[in-house]
């Protein structure tokens, strides 16, 4: 597979599923860079030799420096299905994150309430009145050299919600100097990972649980 090809970790009539790597975009913003959407367009028209403009739904999005997985719908159905179970909290997403701090204990919950700031473009902790509710579940996975592996499940999907509640506690995810970190990385990336999602199919009602590998250009997640 060439760098341009999309990874590809799950494929059906209804939906595809994909690694993405740090640096694409999910969707066009106002870059007007090429977005990981219009490649899995091309994948999908020349693997099926489709004609015409081919559909292809955005479900949900991972900040542009965030690698990981990222679930598209190939049809309208799936494409409310899947956003009636992102709303109803029905799908169960974990993430890694490689950490400058040693969380405060072992494993903890944080609950704070974010505002965006749409002109920068970044999440702040403010008071309940002002700001929507962001919940998370952190596990500390494993000690590394000069940094720490951290698990997250995620069940809120708010605004650089990751980034934001984890900067709060001084656990600041490597390369975001967005949210506190140290130091960029050379790629611009963050160390932040996808890492896997589970859910019910929205038309097969099958259990679905797909998992991304890390990023093999970073020395760090290939060291884990």
């Amino acid at each position: 597979m060439n760098n341009t090809s999309p990874e590809i970790l799950f494929e059906d009539n209804h939906l595809i599923i994909v690694n993405k790597k740090s640096g694409e975009i999910v969707q066009g913003d106002k870059t007007g860079d090429s977005t990981l959407a219009e490649k899995i367009k091309k994948y999908i028209k020349k693997k099926y030799n489709k004609k015409g403009n081919v559909f292809l739904g955005i479900i949900h999005r991972l900040d542009r420096p965030t690698s990981g997985i990222i679930v598209y719908a190939k049809t309208s159905k799936s494409l409310l299905r899947m956003n009636e179970l992102f709303r109803n909290n029905k799908i169960k997403k974990k993430y890694w994150a490689i950490t400058e701090n040693k969380p405060p204990h072992e494993q903890g919950k944080l609950e704070n309430y974010l505002l965006k700031n749409q002109k920068q473009n970044k999440s702040y902790i403010v008071e309940k009145t002002r700001g929507k509710q962001a919940i998370l579940f952190y596990k500390l996975i494993k000690k590394l050299k000069n940094y720490y592996l951290v698990e997250i499940n995620l069940q809120t999907g708010r605004h650089h919600q990751i980034r934001t509640q984890l900067s709060k506690i001084k656990c600041c995810i490597k390369g975001d100097v967005k949210y506190g970190a140290r130091r960029s990385n050379k790629d611009r990336s963050i160390n932040l990972h996808a890492r896997s999602i589970q859910f019910i199919h929205p038309v097969k009602k099958e259990e679905i649980t797909v998992t991304a590998k890390t990023p093999n250009s970073d020395k760090i997640w290939t060291a884990i």
